[in-house]
């Protein structure tokens, strides 16, 4: 494997398990109580959702672009 493949594969699989604990964290009840009485989620589960989404899609895009090359 090259280095960009590797990246990619590290990345992916840190974004999924940040999406895991993102996704984990939304259903426990302090969450529930804050979404319902501000409409938001708390800064730590926006960070777990966004970075999670940001980095398996930078992951999937290195391996897809390693691929081709």
């Amino acid at each position: 494997m090259d280095g960009k493949r590797i990246i990619g594969v590290v990345l992916l699989v840190v974004g999924v398990v940040l999406l895991y604990f993102g996704m984990h964290a939304t259903d426990a009840p302090v969450e529930h109580a804050r979404e319902t009485l501000t409409g938001n989620y708390s800064d730590r589960t926006m960070f777990y959702l966004i970075a999670g989404a940001a980095a398996g899609i930078a992951g999937l895009a290195t391996l897809l672009i390693g691929v081709r090359r």
